[in-house]
């Protein structure tokens, strides 16, 4: 992989999807950029000058016969779960008793598990033509290093992916009501001093930032009320988003009912989280009372259906939430509970779970590619990425339409997601390729 490049040109797209206000689609599309920022974008003849710099002088890609989309963006992650993928015990369980098996075997996990999980789950997601990725990171098992966050910083940019992490936290254990046992949770104290310092040394606010922080307790079953209040305040002090599951299963939902005499939904806008510097993952059983309230305030959602369906919770409810005015994005989830970091194959999972609850027009081709490009840039709060338009980051997904399994494809961009997913040839971030070979 070379060091990015000042001027960067995409030329001969096949197909070129902008995902623009206009929703453009280019026949012979290109797209310029300098220092990692789209300068232009057309189809045709490439001009011989472009933002005042001679075509000679750009860094060219051949994209001849290959469809092109913005970079995909994943909106939610355990990147460390990749260490324990097909994990025979769990292999028919649904999410408590799941992650009471696994949380001891991820105390276990060492230092160089973490980096090498994160590093390995971000070659993946790049060679399914994701560019942009978060990952909720709540375990800190107490032999591990402190330093966990700057790890997974670490393995993003040697991998050359763009980076949402978020500092998760778990504070509550068993012996507090919680589902978590004692090693794999931090006191409240830690937990807030450790934000205030990944957010100190890694927190990038500038448009085209490849490493931005967001805050993220992990669940209604794993940390105090008190915590996802002290949390908000910090995220807002610094200007930060908040993530954290919610109503992901019905067990979660009876555990709030128990605990604190209120549905999740209720919980969340008692700690104030019911706000549009959220996104949650998952949010499968809203009624239609909280899918509207959500809708009201903003609050964003990941959609994660290969997670959903392994573990068999339920399905998000896509179309009600995005009517109402949630942005929504998609996420493949952690590698114990999908197995896979494959975007693409999310997307492709998402858009046949809908059509099989609601018909083959219950979802359809466009709706899924808003929902991995501008609908995840709305989950993490990025203006400047999920379209291919000036003043974006140059953030592109290039998929060869020669590939074996798109043979006799005759639409090519449907073909991404009704044939079976193929690697991307290259993916480019912030104008610098980076081939699957790298």
């Amino acid at each position: 992989m070379s060091d990015q490049a000042k001027l960067f040109l995409l030329e001969n797209a096949q197909t070129l999807v902008t995902m623009n206000d206009n929703r453009d689609v280019l026949a012979d599309g290109w797209v310029a950029s300098r220092d990692g920022m789209i300068v232009a974008v057309g189809s045709g003849a490439v001009p011989e000058n472009i933002d005042g710099h001679e075509l000679k002088e750009f860094d060219r890609l051949d994209a001849d016969g290959c469809v092109v989309l913005p970079g995909l963006i994943n909106t939610h992650h355990h990147l460390f779960q990749t260490r324990t993928r097909a994990y025979g015990p769990v292999a028919d369980r649904e999410l408590f008793q799941w992650l009471t098996t696994l949380y001891p075997v991820w105390a276990e996990l060492t230092d160089e598990q973490f980096y090498q999980g994160a590093f390995v789950g971000f070659k993946e997601l790049m060679r399914s033509g994701c560019t942009t990725t978060t990952d909720h990171h709540y375990l800190f098992p107490k032999d591990a290093s402190d330093n966990l966050i700057d790890m997974t910083i670490l393995a993003a940019r040697d991998a050359g992916i763009r980076f949402h992490p978020t500092r998760g936290s778990m504070s509550r254990s068993v012996k507090d009501g919680g589902l978590p046992p004692d090693s794999v949770v931090q006191d409240e104290d830690t937990i807030m001093a450790d934000c205030e310092r990944v957010i100190g040394k890694f927190h990038d606010p500038s448009p085209g930032a490849m490493v931005r922080i967001a805050l993220a307790p992990c669940s209604p079953f794993s940390v105090s009320p008190q915590l996802m209040k002290d949390t908000a305040a910090l995220a807002r002090k610094h200007g930060l988003r908040l993530h954290t599951h919610l109503s992901e299963t019905q067990d979660e939902d009876s555990y709030c009912q128990q605990t604190y005499s209120r549905r999740p939904v209720d919980f969340l806008e008692s700690v104030d989280w019911l706000r549009d510097d959220v996104w949650l993952a998952h949010g499968i059983w809203f009624d239609d009372d909280e899918v509207q309230r959500l809708g009201n305030a903003g609050v964003a959602v990941a959609h994660c259906p290969t997670s959903n369906m392994r573990l068999g919770s339920g399905v998000c409810r896509v179309r009600d939430l995005r009517r109402a005015g949630c942005p929504v994005g998609l996420g493949v989830d952690g590698s114990a509970s999908n197995d896979s970091s494959n975007m693409l194959a999310e997307l492709r999972q998402a858009l046949l779970l809908h059509r099989v609850i609601h018909g083959a027009a219950g979802m359809t081709i466009n709706e899924i590619l808003e929902m991995a490009t501008v609908g995840g840039a709305g989950c993490l709060g990025r203006e400047d990425l999920g379209s291919l338009a000036v003043g974006k980051a140059c953030d592109l997904a290039v998929f060869d339409l020669q590939a074996i399994g798109y043979d006799g494809a005759h639409d090519p961009v449907a073909a991404l997601l009704l044939c079976h997913p193929e690697p991307a040839r290259e993916v480019v971030v912030a104008g610098r390729v980076i081939s699957q070979s790298d």
